[in-house]
């Protein structure tokens, strides 16, 4: 399974936010500091928000934080929120499907990988925030 850029853009937010708990970040910041897209960064920021990930202060000297304690932020939430679907293969066109196994053992081996993001909080992934921020140039630590 391969989780699309938009989840992974998600996540990298979220991650930038939480190593900076004691300060606003702006998407441009984000952008800069991931070298990526900051039209693509501002949807996904948004959605974030909407989602009660994320919040904004607006205004000259505005940004965005996180909504909730990093502990609070389940990654399977995140994911479920960002990821379209789920369907690894596309059972429903194939003549066979109501007598294969593909079907079964593919639901099952995602829930054990959604289980697995449900065990873990963006908290235990910044478990290495000094480690992360060191790899960010100057500016954007």
């Amino acid at each position: 399974m391969k989780l699309t850029r938009y989840t992974d853009y998600a996540l990298r937010v979220l991650l930038y936010l939480g190593a900076r708990p004691d300060r606003l970040c702006s998407i441009s910041e984000m952008a800069g500091a991931y070298a990526i897209s900051q039209n693509h960064l501002m949807k996904v920021v948004h959605d974030l928000g909407k989602a009660g990930f994320v919040a904004s202060v607006r205004g000259r000297l505005g940004g965005i934080r996180l909504a909730r304690p990093p502990g609070e932020i389940i990654i399977g939430s995140v994911v479920r929120h960002t990821e379209d679907g789920f369907d690894l293969v596309d059972c429903g066109s194939c003549i066979i499907a109501p007598a294969c196994g593909v079907t079964g053992v593919l639901s099952e081996a995602l829930v054990a990988f959604m289980a697995v993001l449900d065990g873990y909080t963006l908290d235990d992934m910044l478990a290495k925030r000094v480690d992360m921020l060191s790899l960010f140039a100057p500016e954007a630590a």
